[in-house]
């Protein structure tokens, strides 16, 4: 892509956090010149015998070679070490038998180099479809990579897999359990492309929690419902989506049925998830969708996704605009079930309209206000039943045709 993108106004103030070292777990970055010139694109993370890892996978029905290979190798504890290798630049999507064969280049490479098993070595790729991935290039990274790896790396890990991002995101808790303190950090990428069905874009988090493999995939895959699957910036779901979570098991803590970890790690994600929204292409609001009262989560969710992916009401977001009209649309069009004379909308605290027409002492001036803001909040109250379901997105701005249109110069 031409050009390198502005940061994000809505990115984090206080830049890329201070994760703390999960013990475990070595990072290493490099440049291997699979698309970018004079910028990191491959990251690579060792992980310690023992460790547990977990994953959800996109599920779009063109999903990535890498996708597949990483669905195959999830499974029980090892005593063996693993690893992670992802690439930017370079999707490795509907590449074929070329992508197999990527795959299996790049795996056993790492496994030969790191001394582990083929099977506990994970690899992702993101960037252009459609174009072979260079795998050779990968290859040749790995001996600088092992060579650096480190603790503290996981900033340049985060600022490797970059692709359209303007910020890389990172995310961390630390709790303590039976006395003793466990900790959980992550990265995320993600900008575009955004319409997450298991998890979203590529995701890496890392705890020195001890856990069994099974209960550590259902927290998770029950966490990403409520995390990576409520964000949405244009509706569309990646190829290559991947959520990775490693235990390490280094603190010494069983984790099994815990909710303060679960609660720490559902933080992390929906810090992550947030951020991903926050660097959205081309995106200048941060957008909160709360449906209340509606006759099942699954119509609240439907209503919530409905609005947050309207065209016109991310336009009218991004225009400071607030046009109810198209909120009630956006209800109406969803498929979940309504009542027009029983909807209530809400730009932040200012009531637009109620039981079917404008609520008698709206001011437009106040909604308008409200819109001027970073941070908005667009709520609609169905009137049917209790369900509530909450989407996160941003507007839709020139900037993001801008961007797309010129991906893949």
């Amino acid at each position: 892509m031409a050009g390198k993108l502005p940061v994000s106004p809505l990115a984090p103030k206080g830049g890329f956090p201070d994760l703390p070292v999960i013990e475990g777990v070595r990072f290493a970055s490099g440049a291997a010149g699979v698309k970018y010139a004079d910028r990191a694109d491959v990251m690579l993370a060792e992980l310690a015998p023992g460790t547990v890892i977990t994953g959800t996978f996109t599920r779009s029905k063109t999903r990535a070679a890498p996708v597949l290979d990483c669905e195959t190798k999830l499974g029980g504890a090892s005593e063996a070490g693993a690893a992670i290798l992802v690439n930017a630049g370079n999707a490795n999507a509907f590449t074929g038998t070329a992508g197999v064969t990527a795959v299996r280049a790049i795996t056993g490479a790492v496994a030969d180099l790191l001394d582990l098993p083929e099977t506990r070595v994970f690899t992702a790729s993101t960037g252009v479809i459609g174009e072979p991935l260079p795998h050779d290039r990968v290859t040749a990274a790995l001996s600088d990579l092992k060579a650096s790896l480190d603790p503290g790396g996981i900033e340049g890990a985060a600022q490797a897999i970059m692709t359209t991002d303007t910020f890389p995101k990172g995310a961390t808790r630390q709790v303590e359990i039976d006395g003793k303190t466990v900790s959980i950090s992550g990265f995320a990428k993600g900008s575009g492309m955004i319409a997450p069905d298991m998890a979203t874009m590529l995701v890496y988090i890392f705890t020195d929690a001890k856990a069994g493999f099974e209960g550590l995939q259902a927290t998770l895959s029950a966490l990403t419902d409520r995390t990576f699957n409520r964000i949405t910036v244009d509706s569309d779901t990646s190829t290559s989506d991947t959520l990775l979570l490693a235990a390490t098991g280094a603190s010494g803590v069983d984790v099994t049925g815990s909710d303060t970890f679960a609660g720490a790690l559902e933080e992390v994600m929906l810090d992550l998830a947030h951020q991903v929204v926050r660097d959205g292409e081309g995106a200048s609001k941060f957008v909160t969708i709360n449906v209340t009262a509606a006759a099942s989560e699954e119509d609240a969710e439907r209503v919530a996704r409905a609005i947050a992916d309207s065209p016109l009401v991310k336009t009218a977001v991004a225009g400071e605009d607030p046009n109810w009209g198209r909120v009630v649309m956006a209800v109406g069009k969803s498929g979940a079930e309504a009542d027009r004379d029983r909807l209530a909308i809400r730009f932040g605290e200012v009531l637009v309209a109620e039981n079917g027409q404008v609520h008698d002492g709206y001011e437009e001036a106040d909604a308008a206000a409200h819109m001027k803001g970073d941070e908005i909040t667009i709520s609609v109250d169905l009137g049917l039943g209790t369900a509530e379901a909450t989407i996160w997105t941003c507007d839709l701005t020139a900037q993001y045709i801008a961007i797309n249109a010129d991906y893949r110069s």
